[in-house]
């Protein structure tokens, strides 16, 4: 017949173990171990986080303690910089002139008055009659009161010949003597003398003897003619 005494569910009976009191079978089992409360596992958890951002505030503050200490050191770009002392021009000093403008023959290249006195000169361009290319050139007025024109390319060359009315420049620089302008070529250091005549390259004498160095003949003719108050350049030899 069963037993009519209610069975706990929730408090069973203790087992009887021999030799043991039975005040020590009923003591009640252990207690599992308790869980961490969850304030404490955040406050574990949330102290690298924390460490980051002290980290991550000092490195802004250096940062941006560095940037201002650097706009303070360099200078304003509102503040105007001064010129190179070499820019600025000495008071009373001059402005270099434009560059001439040179007429081109044929055609008009001086008038009279440019050269009303005896060995005044006048540059200008003419076209070559074989290349078409403008070379340089010259006319001047000479003491018998005529005009001669000429190229002030070195003939049978590319060296620019130079007008020199400087006789200190002609003692200085081609060791010559004379008591007129002469006709110099600065690359072979060549005298041209436009008061005597030399050979051309077509059996025809031409001004501008070579009166020192190793010029090959006297600077190429450019025949010149007076039209009114204008001298115009009217072909090459």
């Amino acid at each position: 017949m069963p037993d009519d005494k209610k069975i706990d569910p929730f408090k069973p009976v203790q087992p009887s173990i021999p030799g043991l009191p039975a005040s020590a079978a009923k003591s009640e089992p252990a207690q599992p171990p308790r869980a961490p409360e969850p304030a404490q596992q955040r406050e574990s958890s949330s102290k690298p986080f924390v460490w980051i951002a002290v980290a991550v505030v000092v490195v802004f503050i250096a940062g941006s303690a560095l940037f201002f200490w650097l706009q303070g050191t360099s200078p304003k770009a509102s503040e105007p910089q001064a010129a190179p002392a070499s820019a600025a021009s000495p008071e009373g000093t001059p402005s270099p002139k434009p560059a001439e403008k040179l007429a081109t023959g044929p055609g008009p290249v001086a008038t009279v008055d440019e050269l009303a006195q005896a060995w005044a000169g006048r540059r200008f361009l003419f076209k070559d009659p074989v290349t078409s290319e403008p070379v340089p050139a010259m006319v001047v007025r000479l003491p018998d009161n005529s005009y001669w024109g000429f190229s002030l390319r070195e003939p049978f060359g590319t060296c620019e010949l130079e007008y020199v009315s400087d006789l200190q420049k002609l003692r200085s620089d081609y060791d010559y003597r004379a008591d007129h302008p002469m006709i110099g070529n600065p690359c072979n250091h060549s005298v041209y003398d436009l008061l005597r005549y030399g050979s051309s390259s077509n059996d025809g004498l031409v001004r501008g003897e070579v009166v020192q160095g190793a010029g090959i003949r006297p600077p190429m003719a450019i025949e010149v003619r007076v039209d009114g108050k204008e001298i115009v350049a009217v072909r090459m030899e």
